[in-house]
């Protein structure tokens, strides 16, 4: 970059879909995989002169962010004191530690509703003097709406934290994140608390049991993640194996599928455990719940045993947490006490 010294580059554990490149005086290059790059001005410094024009510029203090992609809010960890505005309720994790409801936040006038990615309340970003939208890459089904908050000037940052195939990745992008609102620390610490756990985890022998992950939809098709995504990753780190194994992998960008019960009970059956998906459709309390969506599964060698679980109905919010969720399995799948019905992110049907 012309006028700025290269200094080093941040060090990646996992992630795979962004690097940040650090430059003297505290500026910061930010490279996300096929969406572009960044550079983060420190406050009271000024962007280089003869700066690349397809590198957006992001001065500090980012203090308001209309940020739309639902998966990187928990992951952002953004201090309390920052303004959100933001798509729908969802839990957010700040970097303060605590917990809070984005409906309670809206209510406190700590986030405001600045519309969905495809519709945004563009008055009201501007009145709010937004430094920086965040959005899925659902947005690239809107291009027009890029290219409009790019016209107001507003940057755009397309996060791909979901492409990552090792779950501690998209926890990793919490670090991308941290550069933004110069947290880089409290990011490392929270991290490291993640690898420990998963370091912990991978010490132990592997169990070798089985363990299905699926809902069913409301027509009565069993959705499950295909082998290679993070799901079935964070089993197969947890000591297990996952199951249906044989389910495309590259047909296709997405990362489920579905199946018909009758496909799926004939792979499935003998599961040792069975992880009930409940984010789609509601949390489930008891084995009866499950078997009411369809009776097929009484024949399941796990139901039998006792041995469904159900995951929180905001797991796939919980991208700090994914260490946790890993070490839960590990827990679901050593554990020799009975009694025991109560995880981070999962609980036992009764």
């Amino acid at each position: 970059i012309p006028g700025l010294t290269f200094d080093h580059s941040m060090d990646l554990s996992y992630a795979k879909e962004f690097n940040v490149d650090y430059y003297n005086d505290g500026y910061a290059l930010l490279t996300i995989d096929q969406e572009g790059q960044f550079l983060v001005v420190p406050e009271g410094k000024k962007a280089p002169e003869g700066l690349d024009p397809d590198i957006a510029v992001l001065q500090q203090p980012i203090n308001n962010i209309y940020l739309v992609a639902t998966s990187a809010m928990e992951l952002e960890g953004i201090a309390t004191e920052y303004n959100i505005p933001v798509e729908r309720p969802r839990c957010v994790m700040y970097f303060h530690f605590q917990e809070i409801e984005a409906k309670d936040a809206m209510e406190q006038k700590k986030m405001i509703y600045a519309g969905k990615y495809s519709a945004p309340d563009y008055e009201l970003i501007l009145n709010e003097g937004c430094d920086l939208a965040i959005e899925s890459t659902m947005i690239h089904h809107n291009p027009e709406v890029q290219e409009k908050l790019e016209q107001f000037g507003i940057p755009v940052m397309v996060e791909r934290s979901s492409y990552e195939s090792h779950p501690l990745g998209r926890t990793e992008w919490m670090k991308l994140y941290a550069v933004l609102l110069g947290k880089e620390d409290v990011a490392e610490k929270v991290f490291k608390e993640q690898t420990d756990k998963l370091d912990k985890v991978l010490t132990a022998d592997k169990t070798d049991k089985t363990v299905a992950f699926f809902y069913i939809n409301s027509v009565g098709a069993v959705n499950i993640r295909k082998s290679g995504d993070y799901v079935s990753e964070m089993i197969s780190l947890a000591g297990g194996n996952y199951v249906p194994e044989d389910t495309g992998v590259n047909d296709n960008a997405l990362s489920t599928m579905n199946m018909q019960m009758e496909e799926f009970y004939a792979k499935a059956k003998d599961a040792d455990y069975i992880i009930y998906n409940s984010t789609i459709d509601g949390e489930l309390k008891t084995i009866d719940e499950l078997l009411s969506k369809s009776k097929l599964l009484a024949d399941f060698k796990a139901v039998k045993n006792g041995n469904v679980w159900c995951t929180g109905k905001n797991l796939f919010q919980e991208t700090t947490g994914l260490g946790t969720m890993i070490e839960d399995i590990h827990t679901m799948l050593t554990t020799d006490d009975d009694s025991l019905d109560e995880l981070t992110y999962m609980h036992k049907l009764k």
